[in-house]
């Protein structure tokens, strides 16, 4: 499995080491200082675009992996995701991938990611462009 720089699997190793946050959240970032001005939703889409799964060519966004996005008054960025298998390989590291890629943009406080199983997740999801990539039509 790659080792991804700044991951949750670089820093500990084995997936099953990693430590979440509550409620079995990936959890990064500190909140905004007030006043800041907060991320809009295209440039979280857009950061989300940048987190790809290594076994499939696509970004988890058009994969259609990410059930929820909620951006807060305070900068603070709650997202729901899921993941092609639950058996998934990067199940325990692709939280943190996507909760860093989240909060390295400007406007972006604490950035929550939780891991759903439901609903599951299937090919229908997939964006157009997706499904161009994978030529699945």
């Amino acid at each position: 499995m790659a080792d991804f720089p700044g991951s949750a699997f670089g820093l500990y190793g084995n997936p099953m080491d990693i430590p979440m946050g509550e409620e079995g959240k990936a959890v990064v970032g500190e909140p905004l200082p007030e006043g800041t001005p907060v991320a809009d939703e295209q440039a979280v889409i857009e950061a989300l675009r940048t987190v790809f799964d290594p076994e499939i060519p696509v970004n988890i966004y058009d994969l259609g992996l990410i059930y929820g996005i909620d951006i807060k008054e305070n900068g603070d960025v709650d997202i729901r995701m899921t993941l092609t298998a639950p058996t998934c390989p990067v199940a325990g590291e692709l939280p943190y991938q996507v909760a860093h890629a989240v909060n390295n943009i400007e406007g972006t406080g604490v950035v929550s990611v939780e891991l759903v199983w439901e609903p599951i997740w299937t090919p229908e999801k997939m964006s157009e462009e997706a499904r161009l990539v994978l030529d699945m039509f």
